[in-house]
């Protein structure tokens, strides 16, 4: 450890919807945005890839290292935050921590209806579409035995689930700088119905 460096936190900035005409509509004239069809999932496997191969020549956004991360040597750490990124198998297997931020029915819908989407919610999507895919795609995490998911309680507030995942991610940092004198580390955040962010080492919720 003694030898100073830093620790470049990047994001692809990305979000690989489809056009809307695109996406599938159901018989009640929803769009199906919260499904793997509704995104260009090839194309977002293809960008982490070539990050993997070049993490300090891949071309995304590099933010300047906090002052904790000084003494580490050589370590790229990728965050990509998203939904159904652990329902994804191509994706799915590249990840080196998975965190899934959760909120009950109400608050997850009160929050919602705060924030503007394009295109905007139909009366009626939150309940008919978003919250019986969410249910969906995180019933079959939780049925997934091998697959290690850290479960976050979205009602706490955001010192405190920042300060837990600060924790880990350090953990995680140590044990691959041990076992590889380095680290390119891939962080993976997912959760609700786009009810809050994961990005840039900071929780918006």
């Amino acid at each position: 450890m003694g030898k100073k460096g830093r620790a470049e936190y990047e994001s692809i900035g990305y979000w690989p919807w489809r056009p809307e005409s695109e996406v599938e509509t159901d018989e009640r004239g929803f769009k199906l945005y919260d499904a793997l069809d509704a995104l260009y999932m090839d194309e977002m496997v293809t960008k982490i890839h070539n990050w993997i191969k070049s993490p300090a020549s891949s071309g995304v956004v590099t933010e300047e290292p906090q002052s904790a991360c000084d003494n580490q040597k050589n370590v790229y750490i990728l965050i990509v935050e998203g939904f159904l990124l652990y329902n994804y198998e191509p994706l799915n297997e590249l990840w080196n921590r998975r965190y899934f931020l959760t909120l009950p029915y109400e608050e997850c819908k009160r929050r919602r209806s705060t924030r503007v989407y394009e295109p905007a919610d139909t009366p009626g999507y939150f309940d008919g579409h978003v919250w019986p895919m969410y249910l969906k795609y995180k019933n079959e995490l939780e049925e997934n035995a091998s697959m290690q998911v850290v479960y976050l309680d979205g009602t706490k507030s955001q010192e405190e689930l920042l300060s837990y995942v600060y924790s880990d991610i350090m953990q995680e940092l140590n044990k691959l700088r041990e076992e590889t004198g380095g680290a390119t580390l891939l962080l993976c955040k997912t959760g609700g119905p786009r009810f809050s962010v994961l990005g840039r080492c900071g929780f918006y919720i």
